[in-house]
């Protein structure tokens, strides 16, 4: 059975870069992915979902839930390691309403937590606007993801609450302090 964590927080939380450091650390057992590397891949490869996903990224669309979840779980199934750290997902009510019917319905996958990189708006805001890498990086685009992902937030929160399944870990720290405790939390499920 595959084990999964998922790893949300705001653009410039650093959520990436903390689950690459823990897989990276530990590349036996652990693996990671993200929603954008996923469909990518799969655009690459040249299949017929990865045809279909391109379909929508061409044109500037969001690729359809059922076609996300399905590339997302055919990759935690495939994974070589048996902990898998996603972050990035979920990003809407619909997105985790889907995810967990699919998790209630597939025995071979076990969503053991939700790990929350919190940061504050001003210091996601520095930190995405001082890495200035492009378009990506002007403010209007960051005050739109700011609110893409805090519009949802709550309802997240509520439901994986409710669940036991939420963890919270400060993110205005250290990389090294935050890697330290998520990889301590990570390890203490597994």
């Amino acid at each position: 059975m595959k084990k999964l964590f998922l790893i949300i927080g705001a653009p410039g939380s650093g959520k990436t870069t903390d689950a690459e450091l823990i897989a990276a650390r530990n590349s036996d057992q652990v693996a990671h992915y993200s929603t954008g590397d996923l469909l990518r891949a799969e655009v690459a490869s040249g299949s017929d979902r990865g045809q279909r996903i391109d379909s929508f990224i061409s044109k500037g669309l969001i690729v359809p839930i059922e076609i996300a979840i399905e590339t997302i779980t055919n990759a935690i199934k495939e994974a070589s390691a048996d902990v898998i750290l996603f972050d990035g997902y979920p990003r809407s009510f619909e997105q985790m309403n889907e995810l967990n019917k699919f998790l209630q319905n597939d025995t071979s996958i076990k969503l053991l937590s939700v790990v929350e990189v919190v940061v504050s708006e001003e210091v996601a805001r520095d930190r995405v606007l001082g890495r200035s890498r492009g378009e990506d990086d002007k403010v209007e685009v960051f005050n739109n993801r700011m609110s893409v992902y805090t519009e949802p937030l709550s309802i997240i929160q509520t439901f994986y609450e409710e669940k036991n399944l939420l963890q919270k870990i400060n993110g205005e720290r250290s990389i090294e302090a935050i890697v330290d405790e998520m990889e301590i939390f990570i390890k203490s499920k597994i």
